[in-house]
């Protein structure tokens, strides 16, 4: 029936699932569990499906979040979200592509389970307060302080920048890396990455040559990045993608997708790299997500 109420908010509720989880495949896991306990409820007794809805998947994702909080510890390398190919249209949403971005769902894998459903509820969705009191399992003045602490955390912890980047200058920095990626242009390399660059690799120990650990430095990612390609035996191309309602880098290898890389930018220049390259992680590359708030 498309009038159901899950179908109509599918795309809001496949967003706050993702969001609160950074991945695409366990945020579907989570709306089929959903779908399964919201078929089963007394429609007549849910005067507001919509909300009633989003607190149904925030608990769902709450459950799943301590099960890949174990997964995680398991994790080899680092970990980053699973990323997602979106509209440019996404990025017309200012607040949604930020809380979208790699960088920012990099830095909520640093709250706890309670605080990120709050936060993202809060920051992102404009849940009231004692919606999403009913949702989490706590009294509306507690999240109230954990809104104002995890609040506190996010802030400390997001990508700084001295003024906020337009996207046409997210998309220059990242034309000028995909040109020198495909050109192998260690000059050109070194031109567009900040002198303190940090590159971070996911890899899930299943990409040989993905680094485990940080790289610090333009000269030192520089030399990694053109070292790694004249490694390569096969044809690779890099090009454009927006992904996470960013302009990213999009790496095939015999033509086949073998990556992706976000970044930031300050002043015209890469300040920091997110790579991903665990193949468990490039399923959703070949469609727009359809996402909502």
């Amino acid at each position: 029936m498309t009038d159901d109420p899950f179908v109509t908010h599918r795309r809001l509720l496949f967003t706050v699932a993702y969001e609160l989880l950074g991945s695409a495949a366990d945020a579907e896991d989570v709306l089929q569990e959903s779908w399964l306990r919201w078929a089963a409820v007394d429609r007549s007794s849910v005067r507001e499906p919509r909300p009633y809805l989003v607190q149904l998947v925030t608990r769902q994702a709450l459950n799943q979040l301590r099960t890949m909080s174990r997964r995680r510890e398991e994790y080899v390398g680092e970990w980053l979200p699973e990323p997602l190919l979106t509209s440019p249209d996404v990025a017309d949403d200012v607040e949604l592509a930020d809380h979208l971005s790699i960088a920012m769902l990099t830095v909520l894998e640093t709250l706890g389970p309670a605080e990120r459903a709050v936060f993202v509820l809060r920051e992102v969705f404009d849940v009231p307060y004692d919606e999403i009191a009913e949702a989490v399992g706590k009294t509306p003045a507690a999240v109230r302080q954990i809104a104002h602490r995890a609040r506190s955390h996010v802030d400390a912890r997001r990508p700084r920048v001295g003024a906020a980047v337009s996207s046409s200058e997210h998309a220059r920095a990242v034309e000028q890396l995909v040109v020198a990626v495909n050109t192998g242009d260690l000059q050109g390399l070194m031109d567009v990455l900040a002198p303190d660059v940090v590159s971070v690799a996911d890899g899930g120990g299943k990409v040989r040559g993905a680094a485990r650990r940080p790289i610090i430095g333009a000269e030192r990612m520089a030399r990694y990045l053109v070292g790694g390609l004249a490694k390569l035996d096969r044809p690779y191309l890099a090009s454009i993608a927006w992904v996470n309602g960013q302009p990213a880098l999009r790496m095939e290898v015999d033509g086949e997708v073998a990556g992706i890389v976000s970044v930031e930018v300050e002043g015209g220049r890469i300040t920091r790299i997110y790579s991903i390259a665990n193949p468990d992680k490039l399923g959703w590359l070949d469609e727009e997500a359809a996402l909502a708030r």
